[in-house]
């Protein structure tokens, strides 16, 4: 799928993050796991595999809304406005505080908007994906200024204690995750904005990995309440299939890497970033790292790189987003400074 932009131009007027005061470095992590489960693992071993530091861990009483509002209000007050200016809320996330109803409820209740809202969800592609859900409704006049808010609380689905080291394997994914949220405001601007969006899905591959416990198949049952996958053949599946998405947009918008001022991509971990720069010849100097001291923080990650880079993006500059997520789908979306 691929779009691009019309006469009428949607931009980003408002971003916020959100983070967890409560910090956890990798090497408490391997320490708690193997005092749980009997292990004795090398140490240093995780930080070895994934490159990353520390990460921010969610307290019992913080939600994937908490993040949610804290984010939604940073980005209403960035752009000069208060809830009621919004009239459209998503909430785009992998995590969510119940099934039912909506997590965007909760989040509207606290922010005190009387918005449509509904949630967006598909794995750490959620954010990105509610971004242009939102673009199109704008586009389309159902609304005329909306606020995309993610809360990502996927430490809460990691595996803390294991049978063995098969089953820790397979769970490793889980143990790169950190908390945290982003949001964005949209409206019609005069230039910028969402220059082009392109979207691709390998959908047989929706197995690969996730939290498969809460829905019709699985409804109760810890063992399902917990992520497992396998990172390995979701890096291969990316060789094979993700260099031709980001090729795929810069060939038909004609655009060199020295035309992108910052190329954000979605962070699993240090090895997998490094990956990406491989495979697909991005400059590393103009990715904007994060995940060493955050962590996998699923669809909030391209929100807090977003946070970092926009209030210094000048008009024309350009941003390239590259999103990947379970399912497996995959997403490029060219923004540009109003």
């Amino acid at each position: 799928m691929t779009t691009t932009t019309t006469a009428i131009r949607i931009g980003i007027t408002g971003v916020g993050a959100a983070l967890p005061e409560q910090e956890m470095s990798t090497a408490e992590l391997q320490a708690r796991l193997c005092a749980r489960s009997g292990l004795d693992l090398p140490d240093g071993l995780f930080e070895q595999r994934t490159g990353i530091r520390t990460r921010r861990v969610a307290r019992a009483d913080e939600y994937a809304s908490t993040f949610a509002f804290q984010a939604g209000q940073d980005a209403l007050k960035d752009a000069g406005l208060v809830p009621d200016d919004v009239d459209l809320l998503l909430f785009a996330s992998a995590s969510r505080d119940i099934v039912e109803p909506a997590t965007a409820h909760i989040v509207q209740a606290e922010l005190g908007t009387r918005a449509h809202c509904l949630d967006v969800t598909n794995a750490c592609n959620s954010f990105l994906n509610g971004i242009d859900v939102a673009r199109s409704m704008l586009l389309s006049g159902r609304a005329h200024r909306a606020l995309v808010v993610t809360g990502e609380t996927p430490t809460r689905v990691a595996r803390w204690q294991v049978e063995d080291l098969a089953q820790m394997w397979s769970s490793f994914a889980g143990y790169t995750f950190g908390d945290g949220g982003a949001a964005v405001v949209l409206e019609r601007v005069e230039r910028g904005g969402i220059v082009a969006v392109d979207a691709v899905a390998h959908s047989e591959h929706w197995d690969i990995g996730g939290v498969f416990g809460g829905g019709s198949r699985h409804p109760r049952g810890d063992e399902h309440t917990y992520f497992r996958g396998d990172g390995r053949l979701l890096r291969d599946l990316f060789d094979q299939v993700g260099a031709d998405l980001v090729t795929r947009i810069r060939e038909r918008l004609g655009l060199d890497w020295d035309d992108v001022k910052h190329v954000l991509v979605h962070q699993v971990s240090v090895p997998y970033l490094e990956r990406f720069i491989a495979v697909t010849g991005a400059p590393k100097d103009k990715l904007v790292p994060v995940v060493d001291v955050l962590g996998n923080v699923a669809s909030a990650s391209l929100g807090l790189q977003l946070v970092r880079v926009h209030a210094d993006l000048a008009s024309g500059e350009q941003v390239l987003l590259i999103g990947l997520g379970g399912g497996v789908s995959l997403m490029t979306m060219l923004l540009e400074g109003s």
